[in-house]
């Protein structure tokens, strides 16, 4: 299958299923896209002896994806710099104290009570995975994902302050979680492997401060064409070019390409456009935007759907799936409430607040591309699988109680 018939199946069958949610099941539309594929995919599968050329078609749509290239080094750049082209820097200066806080401690400490957790509970259960691959899964598992949080909290009357922090957090938390996942995944490869703590600060100095230069850079650049033309195709234009920069040279640079496009959308996000006409100007440039994130995300949670016809293995794994469901809430849990007891007066929270923060941290594609990256191994699928729960879990059940939670703690 050629790049443009790959490319058309997937967004005909982006645009079929967003069509039966909006005309028959009428979930929201992140939650009811992946529902909708979800069941697709499960349908495809049950059936795939009774109608072996619909499996075939779908089994090759999805396999010929790179979903972690595709995710990682393409759209998750273009995602998160629509969400963060939305995002009101003043509100998220106000916050700063709990987002900080939560993207950096709050995941380092998530990654580590979660992959004890899960090493303690498959001692009992008689099932062989080490220590550093129990890790391995809390760093891939532990960042919230933005694309998943972001477009559910569009839905939710999650009150003001409350919302900054959370989306906030998912917008930053990226650099920690892949910074431990490369880490862990170093170690995991390699035995002998000693990573010093300087390694580790070198590493994340260079993801981390790499990355914002490499955003506000860009940004400065794109902004300054931007400002001295008044041809709306033309900003439209380098905004996008700005976009896919960051993403090839992010990954040439071996930068955060996640806090590149952060950076570069809260910079463009909270600056006037063109010399004439600039309110006009902007008020359409975030409607395109908000068009490009809205197609992108379709397309991401069809993709995450779909990937089920590639995964006949969750059934042998599904007991290790409920139990890490189970541990990442109680890990989020712990990793949010020992910062705000131990920094109380900085943080403001209460545990009304606490419960929200636990229910809104949805995990999302980026948790399945991470685990899809990881090498071939005794332990991959069992990982995979078990991601695979608890994302679904996440965006369909979190996703869907969300406003419930809100209202009873509110």
């Amino acid at each position: 299958m050629n790049t443009f018939t790959l490319i058309t199946a997937l967004i005909t069958i982006s645009a079929l299923i967003s069509y039966i949610n909006n005309r028959f099941i009428k979930l929201p539309g992140t939650i009811g896209v992946i529902v909708v594929s979800l069941i697709l995919s499960l349908l495809i599968s049950l059936t795939g002896k009774i109608f072996p050329d619909a499996f075939t078609f779908i089994k090759d749509v999805t396999n010929g994806i790179d979903f972690t290239g595709t995710l990682l080094d393409i759209m998750l750049g273009f995602l998160l710099f629509a969400s963060a082209l939305h995002f009101d820097f003043n509100k998220l200066k106000a916050q700063r104290y709990p987002v900080l806080v939560l993207s950096t401690v709050g995941v380092i400490g998530s990654t580590f009570i979660f992959g004890f957790l899960l090493y303690w509970a498959t001692e009992l259960m008689n099932i062989d995975i080490p220590l550093v691959y129990c890790l391995l899964f809390g760093a891939l598992i532990s960042p919230t994902d933005p694309v998943a949080v972001l477009s559910i909290l569009k839905k939710s009357k999650v009150p003001p302050a409350l919302e900054t922090i959370i989306g906030g957090e998912s917008l930053l938390n990226d650099g920690t979680g892949i910074l431990l996942f490369v880490i862990l995944k170093e170690v995991a490869g390699q035995a002998d492997t000693h990573v010093s703590l300087s390694h580790a600060v070198a590493l994340f100095s260079q993801e981390v401060f790499g990355g914002i230069l490499l955003g506000v850079v860009s940004a400065i650049v794109a902004y300054r064409t931007m400002k001295r033309v008044d041809d709306f195709n033309i900003i439209v234009m380098v905004s996008l070019s700005m976009v896919m920069v960051i993403s090839v040279v992010g990954a040439m640079l071996h930068v955060s390409i996640p806090l590149a496009a952060v950076s570069a959308g809260l910079i463009l996000g909270n600056t006037s456009l063109g010399t004439k006409n600039a309110e006009e100007i902007q008020h359409y440039f975030h409607n395109i935007w908000s068009l490009i994130d809205e197609l992108l995300n379709t397309i991401l949670f069809v993709m995450i759907g779909l990937q089920i016809v590639l995964m006949p293995f969750l059934k042998n794994y599904w007991f290790t799936g409920l139990v890490a469901t189970i541990f990442v809430l109680v890990a989020r849990a712990l990793s949010i409430t020992i910062p705000a007891v131990v920094l109380r007066r900085s943080l403001k929270t209460d545990y009304k607040s606490i419960t929200i923060l636990v229910w809104a941290g949805l995990r999302g594609g980026i948790s399945v591309a991470l685990a899809l990256s990881l090498p071939d191994s005794d332990y991959k699928e069992i990982i995979l699988s078990a991601s695979y729960f608890v994302v679904l879990f996440s965006i369909i059940v979190q996703g869907l109680t969300l406003k419930k939670v809100v209202d009873r703690m509110v």
